[in-house]
């Protein structure tokens, strides 16, 4: 009977925690995301850690048992105990990667990356490698693929800081109406800068596949009038 995890299972079981959570946190890196590759290896490290450390109790409440039967009643592990603790817990370290601004709220799925990662590291701690390569496979696809396969319009959020506000307020209406760029709603605020007034205007806007949100920052910056035009991620 199997009474502790060998050095050898423990360090592979580690390894494979840092090399899932590595390539997802890379991932979240790249995309400028809060959360990045050392939070992600770390996140899935301490998981996998609390699963063996719970294997471990298991197995020594059965060898306990073993070798002391008139214990049988009193010796007991509760295998999902620890566990528990992780999966509730991870969710005030992915809620502080969640920034909500100007009504608009980011870092929802950086969040639930840390979220799944730290059950990538439960299922390896727990050494149940099936699942868990086929939960790798499966998030990094959805993280790295999905958002190019399935395109997505959503509305999205576009701050604008501009001077004189009749002929700067066409120019933008103008811009929205030839590029087809739908407005579901505007905020609007104004604001005294020395001897001028600036105003500001958050629009809720949606537009199609044939325009970036990059292209849309850069044609409204033309106007000499608009300040500064800034995106805000949803």
């Amino acid at each position: 009977m199997q009474s502790q995890l060998s050095v050898l299972t423990v360090v592979i079981r580690l390894l494979l925690s840092v090399l899932f959570a590595g390539i997802i946190g890379i991932d979240r890196a790249y995309k400028h995301r809060p959360a990045g590759l050392r939070t992600h290896v770390l996140v899935c490290l301490g998981a996998c850690i609390i699963a063996m450390i719970q294997q471990n109790i298991g197995f020594n409440a059965l060898e306990i048992a073993r070798q002391y039967p008139q214990l049988k009643g009193v010796v007991r592990a509760d295998d999902a105990r620890l566990i528990a603790q992780v999966v509730s817990g991870i969710g005030f370290l992915g809620a502080g990667t969640i920034i909500v601004e100007h009504h608009s709220i980011r870092g929802l799925t950086t969040a639930a990356s840390l979220w799944v990662v730290a059950c990538l590291g439960i299922a390896v701690g727990m050494g149940d490698y099936i699942i868990a390569i086929a939960g790798f496979l499966v998030v990094y696809a959805v993280l790295g693929f999905l958002k190019k396969i399935i395109r997505i319009s959503p509305v999205r959020k576009l701050k604008i800081e501009y001077l004189h506000k009749v002929d700067t307020k066409k120019f933008i209406d103008d811009y929205f109406k030839k590029n087809d760029i739908t407005v579901e709603g505007v905020r609007f605020s104004v604001t005294r800068r020395d001897t001028e007034k600036v105003y500001t205007n958050v629009y809720s806007i949606d537009f199609g596949k044939s325009l970036d949100y990059v292209d849309i920052v850069e044609g409204l910056s033309m106007n000499d009038n608009i300040i500064k035009v800034e995106t805000i991620n949803v």
